[in-house]
Order: structure tokens, then C-alpha cells, then sequence
């Protein structure tokens, strides 16, 4: 394949008519067959442009009803832009709204069929990849039964396995990872790890920053159906939270622990040798050493997610082993350990909270966190949350 965009779009723009009163669906259809533009209109994206290059990985963020999944839509063809121009080439595979493109009526096994069909797959390598697909989705029985019967779950299963067979060269996915069991999620998460590192292209949509951050390389971040920002996906992601922290006037912006789920406990943060959950005190330039154990009830081996944030809520820093390949240490009855240093310890004086999160091997959920006081002791006149290295040269140096 050429080294062109798997999408290119120009000035994409989507508005619908407002119909939210009694004659207004009159007068849009009356408009309509006049030739006419609606009277009462929505804008609901405006001038996006973007490009995805072949193995490159692009998220779009954003709050609810910025339009993220009208664009999807718009990419794969599903809409129709009102205005600008989108161009997509190569094969897509596309996940969008639970049961899209599977007709309820036939069995699972149709549909796989059918599915296959349109993504041009001939009869004798769907027979050789049936046996995966069956595998991947594991539903068993209801494979013969109809859609129609299915779970939420279900759907997202049979659909994320014919995409897993398929391998398109263009995966279109909006919020997959939020439906379905936690060992499918989990799945999928290692599908889409060895998907991309074996070049493929991934559009995704996700309100899970921690996904984005993992799965993307770039990222867009809509408002109001407009494009915010787009580049490198920290830079991005950063921004976007940045704003979500201003908006909530100083409540914390954290993801709540999953209820019902406590496969993964924080069993014990000790700073610098201090165990409990009491406030310590550091001195800025001396070293912080966190001590985490962390309780697996299944065994596995979990992820610790390290975050650093200000009294007044304001996100300083995070880093996790998944990020830096850092594996658990076993203590054996399902315990792991882990140990992050800061040397030197470079933030400034002040109050902050350091805050300890368990999350699964895959890093797909944050199940326990634990928030410890510390305050940084020392005198600096400089402002802001960190000492950066910097130098002052004269003049020709």
C-alpha cells in the first residue's frame, strides 16, 4: 500500500434541522422540497480537517456531545457530510453502535458470513477462519441463535471477533472498550496492542484518557464541534484535562474505582519508610521512595498507576509500570510490590496529594486508589509546581 492517508478529511461539516417543536418537522420538510436550507438548523461538527497515515494510531476525545461520534459516522460513510469532503481507502472495519451492521433476524453465524462476504472474504479462508472467530467471540450456543436475542455484550463480541479475523488495514472503533465482561475487555485490549505494533491504523473514540494515552500516538480533542486541539496525544489529552479540571473548579478529576469489582486492592503505601496513611514531609531536592503493595485476588500481576496532584487539585504528574514496562514484583498469596523513586525530588514547596492506583494487567480499569498528604519543605523563590534544570549564559556564550 501506498504511503497516501487511509482517511483525508477537508472542512467536514454536519447540521441537522431542529425539529424540537410541533410544526418544525413540517417546515423542514417543506424546506427540503422547496430547495431550500432549514430555517432552524443544529451545527453539530464544523470544519474538521485531518489526515491518518498508515499505522498511525489518532483518537478523538472530547465530552459528550461534541460530536465525536457524528465524525466517525461521517469517516465511514454512515452520514453524509453537509459540507467539506472525506476520503477513506483501504480496508475498514468499523465498530460503531452496538448491533450496527448485523441484521437481527440471522444467527450470529450469518451474520459472520455475511460480514465476511462484504469485507471480501471467499468461502474457503472464512471456513480456515471460522474456528478464530468462534474462539474470539466465545458465546457459545447463541452463535445459532439471532442477534436479536443477544446481549449488549454479545454483539460487541461476535463483532470485535470478525474485525480480530479480518485485520483491516483501518479499525474505526467508538467506545468498544467501555461494553462487554472484563476478560473480554481484556481481550481486546491485547488485540488491538498487537494490531498496532504489527501496523495497523486504529481511529478510536474513548472517554478513557488512560486508553487514549496507551493505545494512540495522536489525538483531536472536539468542542462544541469544533476541533480544540489536535497533535501528540499528551500534549493533547493534557489539555483536555486541563480544561476538565477547570471547569470543575477544583473537585478532582478522578476515574471512581469500579464497584462490585475488587480484584485489586492497595494494600499498603509507605513513603520514604513511612507506612500508614498519614501526611509525611519531604524536603524539596531529597529523594521520595513509594513502597506499594498491592493485593491481586486472582493472582495476576496488577498495574500500579503513580499521580501527583496539588491541594488544590490542579494534576501534576503521573506515570504507571504499564508505561515504563516496569513488571510487579510477587510476594507471594497474591501480594505484588512495587517501588518508584523520586531522586532528586523536584517540586516545589507546597501541599500536595500523592495518590497510589491499582489497575488490572492490562491497564484497562482502575479498581482501588489511595491518596497520601505530603507536604514539601524548603525555601525557593521561584514559582509554579517543579524546579526545572536551566542555565543562564552570558552574553557570547
Amino acid at each position: 500500500m501506498s504511503a497516501g492517508p487511509l482517511v483525508r478529511a477537508n472542512g467536514l461539516a454536519k447540521r441537522y434541522p431542529v425539529l424540537g417543536h410541533r410544526g418544525d418537522r413540517l417546515a423542514a420538510l417543506w424546506d427540503v422540497l422547496r430547495g431550500r436550507r432549514p430555517r432552524r438548523v443544529a451545527e453539530v461538527l464544523q470544519d474538521i480537517s485531518f489526515e491518518v497515515m498508515p499505522g498511525q494510531s489518532l483518537a478523538i476525545i472530547g465530552e459528550n456531545g461534541a460530536g465525536k461520534s457524528t465524525l466517525l459516522k461521517l469517516v465511514t460513510g454512515v452520514l453524509t457530510p453537509s459540507a467539506g469532503t472525506v476520503e477513506t481507502r483501504g480496508s475498514i472495519g468499523a465498530l460503531l453502535e452496538l448491533g450496527a451492521g448485523f441484521h437481527p433476524e440471522l444467527s450470529g453465524r450469518d451474520n459472520v458470513r455475511l460480514a465476511a462476504a462484504l469485507h471480501g472474504i471467499d468461502a474457503a479462508t472464512l471456513a480456515q477462519k471460522l474456528p478464530e472467530i468462534e474462539a474470539f467471540a466465545d458465546i457459545g450456543r447463541y452463535l445459532d441463535e439471532p442477534v436479536k436475542h443477544y446481549s449488549s455484550g454479545m454483539v460487541v463480541r461476535l463483532g470485535f471477533a470478525v474485525i480480530a479475523a479480518v485485520r483491516p488495514a483501518l479499525l474505526i472503533t467508538d467506545e468498544v472498550l467501555a461494553v462487554g465482561d472484563e476478560n473480554f475487555q481484556r481481550k481486546c485490549i491485547r488485540w488491538l496492542d498487537e494490531y498496532l505494533a504489527g501496523g495497523g491504523t486504529l481511529l478510536l473514540v474513548s472517554h478513557s484518557i488512560y486508553h487514549v494515552q496507551k493505545l494512540c500516538r495522536r489525538a483531536i480533542w472536539l468542542e462544541g464541534g469544533r476541533i480544540a486541539a489536535q497533535g501528540d496525544v499528551f500534549e493533547v489529552s493534557q489539555r483536555y484535562l486541563a480544561a476538565q479540571e477547570a471547569r470543575r473548579a477544583g473537585e478532582q478529576a478522578v476515574e471512581a474505582p469500579v464497584a462490585g469489582l475488587p480484584e485489586y486492592r492497595v494494600e499498603s503505601v509507605a513513603i520514604n519508610g513511612v507506612p500508614g496513611t498519614g501526611a509525611v514531609a519531604v524536603a524539596m531536592g531529597d529523594a521520595l521512595e513509594q513502597d506499594v503493595v498491592i493485593h491481586s485476588r486472582d493472582g495476576l500481576p496488577p498495574v500500579m498507576l503513580n499521580g501527583w496532584v496539588r491541594a488544590d487539585g490542579t494534576p501534576v504528574y503521573g506515570v504507571s509500570s504499564e508505561m515504563d514496562a516496569v513488571p510487579a514484583q510477587a510476594l507471594g498469596n497474591g501480594r505484588f510490590r512495587f517501588r518508584l523513586v523520586f531522586d532528586p525530588l523536584t517540586l516545589l514547596p507546597g501541599s500536595y496529594r500523592l495518590r497510589t492506583s491499582a489497575l488490572d494487567g492490562e491497564g484497562l480499569r482502575l479498581f482501588d486508589t489511595v491518596d497520601r498528604e505530603v507536604t514539601v519543605t524548603g525555601a525557593a523563590r521561584e514559582y509554579g509546581l517543579a524546579r526545572l534544570p536551566h542555565a543562564w549564559r552570558g552574553e557570547g556564550a
